[in-house]
Parts: structure tokens; C-alpha cells; sequence
């Protein structure tokens, strides 16, 4: 009974918590917190399932479809991208013959640019048909790839069409990836 007595103040010792530990950043507002592991496991399928009901939801969908920060107007498909997001890879597809996609780069201040066009098809008909740079001047026309220095700091346009100079099919998916 003594014996017993004398485990039973170390079994209450073992069994004690530890509190969680938190830690605060100085450099910024941001706290951040760590979390004690929790014993329980979220069951995976579960999670794949609701992963699957949210990616096959309409919404996602035509999200997916069309893309963010997307504006179709006359025949021109018009696309906005941070830089800050470089390197950044974007798809697209032209549904009706003599489309032009504007890809507009804000807050560009890099000293140049690489951008480069790839598709499926090897009869695609598309190029790089001019470079609109931050003080309103125009070059081009290039070919699917291009690397250009850039002088000046602001908004730049990437012109994406089909080239008057070569035969092919205007229709189709494309990736511009640009860095």
C-alpha cells in the first residue's frame, strides 16, 4: 500500500501538459502562433472529397475557364498581371479567327523581360506582335519568343496575335510564360 502510495504523485507528474509556446515577430504585426499537434487525424478522403466538390464546383469552373483579371472586348482578350508575381505562366485560347490577346504587366520594374508563347498544335499561327513599353512606344513585331530590356518603370504590354506574314491555324490553346 506505501509502495502505491509513492506512484501515484509521479504518475500525476508525468501526465502534466506543458502550456503551448507562442511566439511574436517584432519585425512585423503579424503574430505567429504555434499550435500544440493535435491527436486527431482528418480523415483523407474526406478532404479529398471536399477538394473534389470545390474544384468541380460551377463557379470554380468558370473561374478556371476564364481566368482572373480577364476583360473580352471586340475581338481582343485583355489580361492584367502584377509583376511582383513573376514568374508567372497564364493560359488562354482563341475561339474565332483574328483575336488578339493583350497581356498588360503593371508595377514592371525589372531591367528586362522574357516572355515565351507555347501551344499543342504545330500549324498554330502566333507571335509576339508588339511590346508596348512604360513610356507609351511600341516595338515588334518578334516571334513566339522574346527577350527585351526594358527601360523605365510602369506598365507594360505584351500583344499576342497571329502573324500576317506566315499561313496557319488562328484557333487554339496557348500558355504565355513570362518572367
Amino acid at each position: 500500500m506505501k509502495k502505491s502510495l509513492l506512484l501515484i504523485p509521479l504518475i500525476i507528474i508525468s501526465c502534466k501538459k506543458d502550456p503551448a509556446v507562442y511566439e511574436t515577430s517584432k519585425r512585423d504585426s503579424t503574430v505567429v502562433a504555434e499550435q500544440p499537434v493535435s491527436s486527431e487525424r482528418k480523415d483523407s478522403s474526406a478532404l479529398r472529397m471536399k477538394d473534389s466538390v470545390i474544384n468541380n464546383a460551377p463557379k470554380t469552373k468558370e473561374v478556371l475557364r476564364t481566368g482572373v483579371m480577364r476583360e473580352v472586348k471586340d475581338g481582343q482578350i485583355i489580361r492584367t498581371v502584377d509583376a511582383e508575381h513573376f514568374p508567372v505562366t497564364l493560359g488562354e485560347e482563341f475561339t474565332k479567327d483574328g483575336q488578339e490577346f493583350i497581356l498588360k504587366i503593371t508595377n514592371f520594374n525589372k531591367p528586362n523581360l522574357k516572355a515565351k508563347i507555347a501551344t499543342q498544335q504545330k500549324d498554330f499561327n502566333i507571335r509576339f506582335n508588339q511590346i508596348k513599353l512604360p513610356n507609351g512606344d511600341y516595338d515588334g513585331p518578334f516571334g513566339r519568343e522574346i527577350a527585351y530590356d526594358v527601360k523605365g518603370n510602369g506598365e507594360v504590354w505584351l500583344i499576342i496575335g497571329k502573324s500576317n506574314m506566315a499561313s496557319g491555324n488562328t484557333k487554339g490553346s496557348f500558355t504565355v510564360s513570362v518572367e
